[in-house]
């Protein structure tokens, strides 16, 4: 049984230890994480419809059998950005397994339900799910 990723496990007990009050600014700091896409390069990007924006995201399992993550969100959707600027850094290199390793509850773990609204959690959350089906298709 794999662990998540150790990256990834330090930003979650960053912000779980982290005062309420500077939780948002924290998360919001991640949206600067994720680079702008080029142009045309949606090409087999999966829409996450649960997101209230356009967010676009593809998970590659690499032969050495590491993830590599692309995501596409606008900038004006900085919450949503975060999530996947967490994921981009959080799993950075991890492994296939590593990225299965994370839990589905890990927005609820960062203690972020209690800073946004349910609704921006859900996207979170879906953006984390549909990630790790990806990989498990590719997995075969």
């Amino acid at each position: 049984m794999s662990a998540m990723p150790a990256r990834l496990a330090e930003i979650v007990d960053e912000f779980a230890a982290a005062p309420r009050d500077v939780v948002l600014e924290m998360l919001l700091e991640y949206a600067d994480v994720i680079p702008p896409l080029p142009p045309g390069d949606r090409e087999g990007m999966e829409q996450v419809p649960e997101c209230q924006t356009a967010f676009f995201l593809r998970a590659r399992v690499t032969p050495e059998k590491t993830v590599e993550t692309l995501f596409d969100c606008p900038p004006e959707a900085p919450t949503t950005r975060a999530f996947a600027g967490i994921l981009a850094e959080g799993l950075a290199g991890a492994s296939a397994d590593e990225v299965l390793a994370v839990p589905d509850d890990l927005y609820q773990r960062m203690g972020l339900a209690q800073a946004i609204s349910p609704l921006r959690v859900r996207g979170g959350t879906a953006i984390l799910a549909r990630l790790k089906r990806q990989v498990r298709e590719q997995l075969g």
